[in-house]
């Protein structure tokens, strides 16, 4: 192996590093051919078939429980035997298809030009374009949001996408290198797409939704620890995070999302939650730190802020981590 090689791509943290600053560098340019289209055609092709083809619940769970495992096998293998093909993680070829892999995974600096795109439009008042931009990221209904419930959006996206977009994938990096990140971006892509309560995927979606809770777990409850300690680096208050994390974050409806949103709400002394339109349909959920202020535009700001302080002790945590367990073995 060439030394620049081996200086460059070796070991395996150098490659989490390398896909990390891509990410920075790029973000998700449309010429780009991204995994997780892939992934999302592949899903569409299966997905109506087996739900026409099973008509009892139990059966429509059993055939969604199917396509989960084999599309989340089937990307992580994929991605296993193209590097095996190209000589393993540890060869020039298949390193760096691990790296470009990895990137793909990333979603760090997609997520903050999607978010301060929200803060723009709506800091300068113009409320209708805000609202598009908001679209974007957050996957409630947003023609008729009011200015402050934009910025909750933006502010709720921001700190759920921290967990999805950024930790847990660098997370699944650190522990598995390319093959555990393309699967658990299996699962995330899995849980929009066939994860949702709708009448349509209630049984169909069962186990694509427990096994994103599942995955999520830890990267979640990390998240908020990671922009706790990322808030408090910029001078917010992690006392008043914490306290938020402790009492509110178990009582959002996801087992996971509430963790990085009450931290990112007790953080800006902001009021998150509250009632959401998905197609129509009113979810009410509870308020994250309640007394709190209404968000605004500048909060959208101060969130990307925190979130991308985040990324980077994140990064660092999991490449620590990766290099201990390199010396261990």
């Amino acid at each position: 192996m060439q030394p620049w090689a081996e200086m460059l791509l070796f070991p395996a943290w150098k490659q989490v590093l390398w896909a990390f600053l891509l990410d920075l560098c790029l973000g998700d340019p449309r010429w780009f051919p991204h995994p997780v289209v892939g992934l999302g055609r592949v899903i569409s092709a299966l997905e109506r078939p087996l739900w026409e083809a099973s008509a009892r619940p139990l059966v429509r769970q059993v055939a969604g429980a199917a396509l989960t495992v084999g599309v989340v096998g089937g990307a992580g293998l994929a991605a296993w035997g193209l590097i095996a093909v190209l000589g393993g993680p540890g060869s020039v070829a298949g390193g760096t298809l691990s790296v470009i892999l990895l990137y793909t995974a990333l979603a760090a600096r997609s997520l903050d030009d999607h978010v301060r795109a929200v803060a723009r439009p709506l800091g300068a008042g113009d409320l209708d374009a805000a609202r598009r931009a908001v679209s974007l990221v957050a996957g409630r209904d947003t023609e008729q949001l009011s200015e402050g419930e934009v910025a909750r959006a933006a502010v709720e996206s921001a700190a759920e996408n921290a967990s999805d977009g950024i930790i847990a994938p660098l997370f699944y990096a650190c522990l598995g290198g390319a093959p555990l990140a393309m699967a658990y971006k299996a699962v995330n892509t899995l849980d929009s797409m066939i994860g949702h309560r709708s009448d349509r995927y209630l049984h169909f979606g069962m186990v694509a939704a427990k096994l994103d809770d599942l995955w999520n777990y830890v990267p979640a409850r990390l998240t908020a620890i990671l922009l706790t300690a990322a808030g408090w680096m910029l001078g917010y208050p992690c006392a008043r995070a914490r306290r938020a994390i402790t009492r509110d974050a178990r009582r959002h409806p996801s087992p996971n999302a509430g963790y990085p949103e009450s931290a990112m709400a007790g953080l800006l002394g902001i009021r998150l939650g509250g009632t959401n339109y998905y197609q129509g349909e009113p979810s009410s959920r509870p308020h994250l730190w309640e007394e709190g202020t209404i968000p605004g535009a500048a909060h959208i700001q101060q969130a990307a802020a925190v979130v991308r302080r985040s990324a980077w002790l994140g990064l660092g945590v999991g490449m620590l981590l990766n290099w201990a367990g390199t010396m261990l073995r």
